[in-house]
């Protein structure tokens, strides 16, 4: 078995250098827009390392939630712990854990400019146009929210022919789906429409053997997203967008055997109900510059509850309950000089506002009784002024100069009496040089660039009834990032590879660490975050496309990450290692096969203990048939039935003498599934 698992890795690597970033798309070999910078630009043009995942590949690789495609993308790690992918580690630089109080991300998760961070959950894949993620700390552009990077997921743009589409999926633990989409011009060509909806459902892959229910880690979830563009003129657009989601899903994956076979008599949920909106409007003037409003609103109100002892012990029965409200409302006011390809200068100037707000209740019961309450307020206001500055020498060479100042203030305070006023500011940027050189007679232009960027994420609280004020606020955490890298290409643009290499320095480190004040009590089991030295983040990541034929594509992605502490122990959730292949095969009379396969390695699941996850493979296989306005396909997740977990907990839940041991998450079991697609009109992605 280990023969087997060193030589799926070893066709990892080989076709990383060979091949392609995961999920290979043909249009990826063309022109690839990035709209989460400062200004629209290719993807070659940017100095910053990064991912885009366009329609076709998302929908290839996908089947109902954007946690399918995570894997694609080199050097980006989750935490479970929930019902869907919340907290995010780009470069293992990210929370494990946000339960409530004080809001605080390192990785920015942003929805169609709808700002998600630390929400993360309401992102059916149906319907996707594009997912960017910047990894690295995007200080000029983003600011506090994007330490380690940025995740942006856009929808599919209204287009000026008609279009419709339905999806329907089923599977086996359950699982079913129904998906539709339509779009088109609503009365004039100058007014653009497209709504779509996802309603998802399935048991969530565990057996309640208390209960005798397969429902009680279920999926219940509906995602509607709708758009609007609107060109007021031929200097003017407007384009607005929608989303709202419902989801009632259940949580129950914890059990004392580290098994799927669960033991709760009061299993929780993990329900969430968000709504959001945006408003971008572009407008170039006369003299050629632009200026942009970008406008959001994000409201989700969410219930987190668990079992605490994970049994039907009448004696000794926990249960914990968080309910939260929270609001973003961000403006973003931008002026852009003319963009031209050569720059002297191109400019970026902008005033930025956040107001985040969140409203929690918890309540802790033992044997149904009241004995741990809290309700806290928690308001965030930024404020950030910012500009970039680029200069082109010879078309060949580019010098880019950004930065950005934020002041973050904090008002905080709760039942208990306790109350927080702090103000931080903070200052962050990026220096790049960009040059691009002629290819010889394979290659074409060879594009490089060298960057020292700082970022930087603002101090907060420790939030609980059980919380000991001494360890309740923390300080801003800096960090440094010197990054270097290559964008190759053949001179048909058949293939194409990118890689960079990275060093990172944090500073006042902020680490989670845990705690359990009482070992007869598992909800006094508690994280903290702190301050704590320095951390040094060393690797790199390399993706590549390659058309090998007409019918066939592969590509590949390779994340190499040694994150280490200021002991010398690698950082939670830092994976050294994460690989990735896929290959497409398209036949001109319709069928398709489209297979993928990922590798990652051991990691620590915390900061607090030594315990380390197992290092996995998984593979996932889609084979079908398209012709004109139809197609089914037959698909399977986890192929081989790989066992692993994302989230480890370890502390003691067992009495009478409550030994400690590392509680997993387990991961979810193959699943067998089909899924029929009807299109009307142009509607392929």
């Amino acid at each position: 078995m280990h023969r087997k698992r060193h030589y799926l890795l070893g066709l990892l690597l080989v076709s990383t250098v060979f091949g392609d970033a995961f999920a290979v798309d043909d249009s990826l070999l063309e022109e690839v827009i990035v709209t989460a910078s400062l200004r629209r630009q290719d993807i070659s043009q940017l100095p910053v390392s990064l991912t885009v995942l366009g329609a076709e590949q998302l929908a290839r690789a996908s089947t109902t939630h954007l946690q399918d495609v995570l894997p694609l993308i080199p050097n980006l790690n989750w935490a479970t712990g929930t019902s869907r992918p919340r907290n995010f580690q780009l470069r293992g630089v990210g929370e494990t854990e946000q339960w409530q109080g004080a809001p605080n991300s390192s990785v920015g998760f942003i929805i169609d400019d709808i700002d998600f961070s630390g929400i993360g959950m309401p992102v059916g894949s149906f319907d996707l146009g594009q997912v960017e993620v910047l990894r690295g700390p995007q200080g000029t552009s983003f600011g506090a929210n994007a330490l380690a990077g940025l995740i942006a997921v856009r929808g599919r743009e209204p287009r000026a022919v008609p279009e419709l589409a339905v999806e329907l999926t089923a599977g086996d633990f359950a699982t079913r789906s129904i998906a539709a989409v339509v779009g088109g011009p609503l009365g004039s060509p100058d007014l653009l429409g497209r709504v779509s909806v996802q309603v998802h459902r399935g048991d969530g892959f565990r057996r309640n053997l208390t209960l005798q229910r397969n429902d009680t880690n279920g999926f219940d979830e509906i995602t509607a997203r709708g758009k609007i563009a609107y060109t007021l003129g031929e200097q003017t657009t407007l384009r607005l967008a929608a989303l709202w989601a419902n989801l009632n899903n259940g949580y129950d994956g914890f059990s004392l055997d580290n098994s799927r076979l669960t033991r709760s008599d009061k299993p929780g949920s993990d329900a969430q109900r968000s709504v959001g909106l945006s408003a971008v409007l572009d407008h170039t003037t006369d003299a050629g510059s632009q200026f942009r409003s970008v406008t959001s609103l994000a409201d989700s109100k969410s219930l987190y509850s668990f079992d605490g002892d994970w049994t039907a012990a009448a004696d000794n029965d926990f249960t914990s309950a968080i309910r939260r409200q929270h609001r973003v409302i961000t403006q973003d006011l931008r002026l852009l000089s003319e963009a031209r390809e050569d720059c002297w200068p191109c400019w970026v100037a902008g005033v930025y506002g956040q107001r985040l707000t969140e409203a929690n209740e918890q309540l802790d019961l033992y044997n149904s009784d009241i004995y741990r309450q809290l309700a806290s307020d928690y308001r965030a206001d930024n404020l950030a002024v910012y500009g970039q500055l680029d200069l082109d020498w010879a078309n060949s060479t580019r010098v880019a100069l950004g930065l950005r100042r934020e002041r973050r203030a904090v008002r905080y305070q709760d039942s208990d009496g306790t109350r927080f006023v702090p103000t931080d500011q903070m200052v962050g940027g990026q220096l790049s040089l960009s040059h691009v050189w002629q290819g010889g007679i394979l290659l074409g232009p060879i594009r490089g660039y060298a960057s020292v960027a700082r970022g930087y994420k603002a101090g907060g609280f420790n939030i609980g009834a059980a919380v000991p004020p001494e360890l309740r606020g923390f300080g801003p955490e800096f960090l440094w990032s010197a990054e270097t890298g290559v964008t190759l290409a053949s001179l048909d643009e058949r293939a194409t590879l990118r890689f960079a290499v990275f060093a990172m320095r944090r500073k006042q480190q902020q680490v989670a660490t845990s705690l359990q004040i009482d070992p007869a009590d598992p909800l006094s089991f508690l994280y903290l975050t702190s301050n704590n030295g320095r951390g040094r983040n060393e690797g790199l990541e390399a993706e590549g496309r390659w058309q090998v034929t007409p019918q066939l594509s592969a590509s590949g992605a390779l994340g190499l990450l040694r994150a280490r502490r200021a002991d010398g122990r690698d950082q939670a959730h830092a994976p050294r290692h994460q690989a990735s292949i896929s290959a497409d095969w398209r036949q001109p009379n319709g069928w398709f096969v489209h297979l993928n396969a990922q590798h990652v390695a051991q990691f620590y699941f915390s900061d607090s203990h030594d315990q380390l996850s197992r290092p996995y493979i998984l593979v996932n296989l889609k084979l079908g048939f398209e012709r004109d306005v139809w197609s089914v396909a037959l698909w399977t997740k986890n192929a081989l039935n790989a066992r692993y977990s994302q989230r480890g907990f370890f502390f003691g839940n067992e009495p009478p003498d409550y030994p400690e041991k590392l509680y997993v998450q387990q991961s979810d079991p193959r699943q067998i599934g089909m899924t029929v697609t009807y299109r009307f009109g142009d509607n392929r992605p």
